[in-house]
């Protein structure tokens, strides 16, 4: 996995040594601070030039084009929430979206599944175990976004979010974030309404740079992607782990994310 990932500068393969009980340390104080960190540079500048050539041609065959009116919640009934409050303002997200099912054995897969990069995120998001979610087709995702597409405003359903960025556009889509906007005490329904009238200081633009590992704390910050402007895509994989082993979604989530209930091949 060395000649893929820069474990001289991110020793995510040992972190029962010095420079790895640092690194573990820092993420877990960045996290602490600012609800997430970012390890710019972890796939080396190759690798990421092989993880796009084995995905982007997938993109225009056999990715699904995921366009969807929502609210930040992605759920249209809210609890304590009267339609047409402010909360839950609607907006648009389009991009494409290839599944682990349809890229196995490609570079982004092997390093999903490499052991030493789990057992260190489980480490720095101080969790005792994370387990590769068992669903197909939920497991890993390789979204992209063209031209005058975005992710809108929205919460995450887990934890953590956790992403590569693979390759950056020539303009716009940029990652937008407001940590710590909710807690699971308070839904803090006010603030999400002045963050979604743009009236909300504390939203930051984070920088990512292809080959960029980033977690977060998605499901208490909102976030977004702006819309992408320029022939290059925004290509980012996202990773998808749980505490608990045999994670899978139903059919219903999958149809939703993914336009399918089965994995590739198993329709027949």
């Amino acid at each position: 996995m060395k000649h893929v990932l820069d474990l001289e500068r991110w020793p995510m393969d040992a972190l029962n040594g010095v420079p790895g009980r640092a690194l573990v340390a820092r993420c877990r104080d960045e996290l602490q601070d600012t609800g997430m960190f970012s390890l710019p540079g972890l796939i080396r500048r190759e690798a990421l030039r092989t993880c796009v050539t084995e995905v982007a041609h997938l993109f225009d065959t056999a990715a699904f084009t995921h366009a969807r009116d929502h609210n930040i919640y992605f759920d249209d009934e809210i609890e304590g929430l009267e339609a047409g409050h402010p909360a839950l303002r609607r907006f648009t997200t389009v991009n494409r979206t290839i599944c682990g099912d349809q890229i196995p054995a490609s570079t982004i897969e092997r390093v999903y599944e490499w052991q030493p990069l789990i057992d260190f995120l489980a480490a720095a998001m101080d969790k005792p175990r994370l387990y590769p979610m068992a669903d197909p087709l939920g497991r890993l995702n390789v979204m992209a976004y063209r031209e005058g597409e975005r992710l809108n405003w929205h919460f995450d359903r887990a934890e953590f979010t956790i992403t590569v960025l693979l390759q950056a556009p020539l303009g716009g889509g940029g990652f937008q974030y407001r940590s710590g906007l909710r807690s699971d005490n308070d839904p803090n329904y006010d603030g999400v309404a002045r963050l979604l009238a743009g009236d909300d200081e504390r939203v930051r633009t984070l920088p990512l740079a292809p080959g960029t590992l980033n977690v977060f704390k998605g499901k208490n910050t909102a976030h977004r992607v702006t819309p992408v402007e320029g022939d290059n895509a925004r290509i980012i994989a996202v990773f998808s782990y749980y505490e608990t082993a045999d994670v899978i979604f139903s059919d219903t989530e999958r149809l939703g994310f993914y336009g399918r209930t089965a994995p590739v091949g198993a329709e027949a």
